[in-house]
């Protein structure tokens, strides 16, 4: 390139080539590993994607290791988002190769070019094994994959909205977690991710559970998870249910001490109360048969797969499914 002359003028044909230079979209590039972390995909989904596809990266002047520019990495991430929203691999890249990208006026964080990140394996790992699970349940995995808790949040509140709070938790949330914890019982790797899932789940139907100002009930049911037991999000779908149908709930939480529990029936003579016991070693039937006697009848229902082999005394009834259960529940209360 000619230097420019003293009063430090660029000739006009070489002005493209500093233009160039200086141009965000060329200023750092990452390796395929660096990429493959970034975006929560193994480097062999992005060689496909190259292959295939064509998304690949720009920069061929490195030999056989081949560098992401900023603009690659930013139609990557159009294709990423397009399969969240349950696009198939070639609609997401037809769609990216489509659609216009500007690179971000910084570079790329250096943490994600060098050193200790850029040679390790993608949290994603090969993915989750939803083959049989609809499309929106895919979607939530990749983005649960790639800790993208907007996107998390922002698919299941668009599963909740068209098929309601039932159909998103059996056909969205419940397989996507197990899928989780298979990957993490399988590999010992994903508690991160199971956790952040958790959080866009919970916050997802707080969303959805209306205040219900007037209940249909005069007195109200009792949410309660076993004492010691702290699974209790499958609790907060049922509350949004039940919500949604007017009948008033009154959460209690997880590991509700036995003794708070009876406090709460004895305060609130509540028209059912349901404990919850993800875990067989918390099925206490001791619990049920231990709730305080109010003047006016009290339905007790023990739901959740720790109750399943265990003994559930009378006069408490099991609940299933989260279907099942709000139709029980409602019909004692209402």
């Amino acid at each position: 390139m000619t230097p420019p002359d003293q009063t430090g003028t660029v000739p006009e044909g070489d002005r493209e080539t500093v233009a160039a230079e200086d141009d965000p979209a060329h200023a750092v590039t990452l390796s395929v590993a660096a990429v493959a972390r970034r975006l929560g995909v193994a480097p062999a989904t992005l060689r496909t994607w190259d292959r295939r596809y064509g998304l690949g990266p720009s920069d061929h002047t490195t030999g056989r290791h081949r560098k992401y520019a900023p603009l690659d990495v930013a139609r990557l991430e159009l294709m990423q988002r397009a399969l969240l929203r349950g696009a198939s691999s070639a609609e997401a890249a037809k769609y990216a190769l489509a659609s216009p990208v500007r690179a971000p006026l910084t570079a790329v964080p250096p943490t994600l070019t060098g050193g200790e990140l850029d040679g390790g394996a993608p949290p994603g790992g090969r993915g989750l094994k939803l083959q049989a699970a609809n499309r929106r349940a895919r979607g939530v995995g990749r983005a649960a994959l790639a800790m993208d808790s907007a996107a998390v949040q922002s698919l299941l509140a668009d599963a909740i909205e068209a098929d309601g709070v039932v159909t998103t938790w059996d056909e969205v949330v419940r397989p996507v977690m197990a899928a989780i914890a298979a990957r993490w019982e399988h590999s010992g790797a994903g508690i991160e991710v199971s956790h952040l899932m958790d959080e866009c789940v919970l916050a997802a139907l707080v969303r959805a559970t209306p205040v219900v100002a007037n209940p249909r009930n005069h007195r109200p049911v009792l949410l309660a998870c076993m004492p010691d037991e702290r699974h209790n999000l499958p609790l907060y779908p049922l509350a949004a249910v039940l919500a949604q149908r007017g009948v008033g709930v009154r959460q209690l939480g997880a590991a509700l001490p036995a003794d708070a529990l009876a406090s709460a029936v004895r305060r609130t003579a509540p028209s059912a109360v349901v404990l919850w016991a993800q875990l067989p070693r918390y099925a206490d039937p001791g619990v049920v048969t231990s709730l305080p006697r109010t003047r006016q009848q009290v339905r007790v229902f023990a739901g959740g797969p720790g109750w399943e082999r265990g003994v559930v005394p009378q006069p408490a009834e099991r609940i299933n499914n989260l279907a099942s259960a709000a139709d029980a529940i409602e019909r004692a209360v209402c």
